[in-house]
């Protein structure tokens, strides 16, 4: 006498799988989304101290901050930032932060700037001359978060 055994899954036992894989990837995607997210602002981070250490050397190249004088190589309030060596992080590929410079001849502010295809909630991140790190954004976030 022969038994019938069944091969293969039933309906049920496919939903209960997909069902818990489901579950499973609700939970991991935003969590990926969010190291997505904290990578990206770490290479802006990264981007603003390597800049800072530009701004450093061209101010003990010039004797100032914003770019001098062109005739008399005098530091004048109201001369523009010197040019960048990049503007947007990452350095190549897509670019999510935009990078720029605003100085006077005896400070600077640095600051990256969050693209649109960035969901980075911490907003613009700055960093002047004495090193300090501010946040600007409209979530609540802190300096302690983001930086």
């Amino acid at each position: 006498m022969r038994q019938n055994t069944q091969n293969g899954f039933t309906l049920i036992e496919l939903m209960l799988v997909i069902a818990i894989v489901g579950v499973l990837a609700a939970i991991a995607y935003p969590s990926y989304q969010d190291s997505v997210i904290k990578s990206r602002r770490a290479d802006a981070k990264a981007a603003l101290l390597e800049l800072s250490v530009f701004m450093e050397r061209y101010y003990t190249a010039k004797g100032c901050y914003n770019v001098p004088d062109a005739t008399t190589l005098a530091c004048v309030t109201g001369n523009a930032a010197p040019t960048l060596p990049f503007l947007t992080t990452p350095k190549s590929g897509t670019p999510y932060y935009d990078l720029t410079v605003a100085a006077t001849p005896s400070s600077f502010t640095l600051t990256a700037t969050a693209k649109s295809n960035t969901a980075d909630k911490c907003g613009a991140l700055t960093l002047d001359n004495t090193g300090v790190k501010n946040v600007s954004n409209s979530y609540g976030y802190t300096v302690a978060n983001c930086w």
